[in-house]
């Protein structure tokens, strides 16, 4: 099986994997760690273009689970995430990884998380390693193991 073809698999598979625990993942952690979560793995390669930002902002409006909590606040919370990525990257990044450490008291937001992660990564037809290497980062901060998710 071609790569291409094994990320979409995959992306499809956590995506199905998600709609099963839809009603599960309703409390403000779980949306704010998978806010972050989405905002890291668009700034994986350390820029977010804005066509990059407004495909991400559609897989979020379009994603089934994440209807459990308004668009715009999504939108908003999203945004706010990138941009602290694009005003100082690193710190962004520890302040980011700390609200995804949020969903850390659910193992099912926790996994959540990660799966929405590799949707979001996989969504261009390309889990690159910058994105895989975002998404085992937050494995850790989560306390999962990342071969639990093929990372």
């Amino acid at each position: 099986m071609a790569l291409w073809d094994r990320i979409k698999e995959s992306a499809s598979t956590m995506q199905t994997q998600l709609n099963a625990k839809k009603n599960d993942l309703k409390s403000g952690a779980f949306r704010d760690a998978s806010m972050a979560m989405c905002a890291l793995v668009a700034a994986a390669d350390g820029s977010v273009d804005p066509a990059e930002r407004q495909r991400v902002a559609q897989l979020i409006a379009s994603n089934e689970v994440l209807q459990n909590f308004p668009s715009d606040d999504l939108q908003r919370r999203f945004n706010d995430y990138v941009n602290q990525l694009i005003s100082d990257y690193d710190m962004g990044r520890i302040s980011l990884l700390q609200d995804v450490a949020k969903a850390r008291k659910k193992p099912a937001e926790a996994r959540a998380v990660i799966q929405i992660g590799i949707v979001i990564g996989g969504a261009d037809g390309s889990f690159d390693e910058q994105e895989r290497a975002v998404v085992r980062e937050a494995c850790h901060t989560l306390e999962l193991p990342p071969a639990e998710f093929d990372l």
